[in-house]
């Protein structure tokens, strides 16, 4: 399945789904961020994924991190809450999904970098490293965010 990220976008289609998701920020004891590249756009994104029933928030970030990256991760925070309506996500199969997602902060505890069906390479990338890198602009918002350790999480 493909999907098709619209930002603000005047023509995108109308959103017909919300979907609690989460992002997960991780970086490693030498201050390199996890990102993975994405299967079905492309694009160079923190792991993310959709909450499944009979499981919290924080355990869908422990388990799509896990999944899309080979790495075991502590939660430890909360980043932030993204709900812009001006961002939807449009999948091959019909759905239009309005942006739900929380990104939490966590901590590598183990694993190594292993790709999946969803990730088509994994990194460890340092901060200088990702205005090269192809990264959408609301997932470069939770990285900012990220970054700036703030006190309180961005709700937005």
């Amino acid at each position: 399945m493909t999907r098709t990220e619209h930002y603000h976008d005047q023509n995108a289609p109308k959103a017909n789904a919300i979907v609690v998701a989460v992002s997960v920020f991780v970086r490693d004891d030498r201050d390199r961020l996890l990102l993975i590249q994405r299967t079905d756009n492309g694009l160079w994104s923190l792991p993310s994924g959709g909450q499944e029933i009979g499981e919290s928030v924080a355990q869908t970030a422990v388990r799509e991190t896990r999944e899309e990256t080979g790495i075991h991760v502590e939660v430890v925070g909360l980043v932030g809450v993204y709900s812009d309506p001006g961002h939807v996500i449009e999948y091959s199969d019909g759905e239009v999904r309005q942006q739900f997602s929380l990104c939490f902060r966590a901590v590598p505890v183990g694993g190594e970098l292993t790709p999946s069906d969803e990730s088509s390479d994994v990194r460890w990338i340092e901060h200088n490293e990702l205005g090269t890198l192809d990264i959408h602009p609301s997932t470069l918002l939770r990285i900012q965010h990220g970054y700036e350790e703030r006190g309180e999480p961005y709700i937005g």
